[in-house]
């Protein structure tokens, strides 16, 4: 009996966790770090590279992004750098935020595969359509921007010059500038997917958004008052497109509702 005691006491001794289960019950959270390590080294592999292949060619970049400006601008004028760096290093930054914007499919890619298994499969169904169209949205929120309110706005500015004025951009602060109302309307083209992300997760219904109408309407304009320049034009081009996109978001947004509720006639119109 005594005998048996000890041996207990000796197997009881020794069978303390032993200090390598600590490592293996952290390793899962130490490759998910391993794995995001290596998804963001092929990201920035792949930025550079498109990077690179886009430099030869970046003067010729930037003159198609100011196309819209310089067909504005009066006969002899031109856009000027004030700084003697300028006229490299802002076609090199122009090249870099070209290879982003490149390659925003394949990051979409790398966060979906990161984040995929984590998901129950219907909500794999649902995410993958909803990156997709949010990559295409900001696409087109970009081009909307360049071929329609670039020209509009530029030739507002070239038309409000004062009298003895000549108007010679610098191109770095047109770069800025540029950058900016592509980030804005880039921006506003996702307010759809915004919508059926809280509607789908419960935070607010559709009957809630859409009682919220007004309100948006006149948060859209306030939003094109403070992201687009000092004019009419340019605000009601982002004003008005946030409004369209928000009853389009409302609309989707029916498909992607755990219990719809339908919404009364006079909140229904547009949605």
């Amino acid at each position: 009996m005594i005998g048996r005691r000890r041996r207990a006491s000796r197997s009881a001794r020794k069978s303390p966790v032993a200090p390598g289960d600590d490592a293996l019950a952290e390793q899962p959270l130490l490759q998910h770090l391993l794995e995001f390590r290596s998804r963001v080294l092929w990201i920035v592999l792949v930025v550079a590279g498109v990077f690179l292949g886009l430099f030869p060619v970046d003067n010729e970049l930037f003159y198609w992004l100011s196309k819209p400006l310089q067909a504005a601008l009066p006969p002899g004028a031109n856009m000027i750098a004030m700084q003697v760096a300028t006229p490299f290093m802002v076609p090199m930054k122009l090249a870099l935020y070209v290879a982003i914007f490149i390659s925003v499919p394949y990051i979409l890619y790398h966060l979906w595969a990161f984040i995929g298994p984590a998901l129950y499969q219907r909500e794999k169904r649902m995410m993958l359509p909803l990156l997709v169209s949010s990559s295409v949205l900001f696409y087109l929120g970009t081009a909307f921007a360049y071929f329609l309110v670039f020209p509009m706005i530029f030739r507002f500015f070239v038309a409000t010059t004062p009298h003895g004025v000549v108007m010679m951009t610098d191109i770095g602060e047109y770069l800025n500038f540029v950058m900016t109302l592509f980030m804005a309307f880039g921006a506003t083209f996702e307010v759809p997917i915004a919508i059926i992300l809280v509607v789908w997760t419960g935070m607010v219904s559709r009957r809630q958004l859409a009682s919220a109408r007004p309100y948006v309407i006149v948060a859209a304009f306030i939003l094109g008052m403070v992201l687009t320049p000092p004019s009419v034009v340019a605000q009601l081009l982002l004003a008005i497109p946030i409004w369209a996109l928000f009853e389009a978001g409302l609309f989707a947004a029916r498909w992607f509702e755990s219990n719809p509720d339908p919404l009364p006639a006079d909140e229904a119109q547009g949605s």
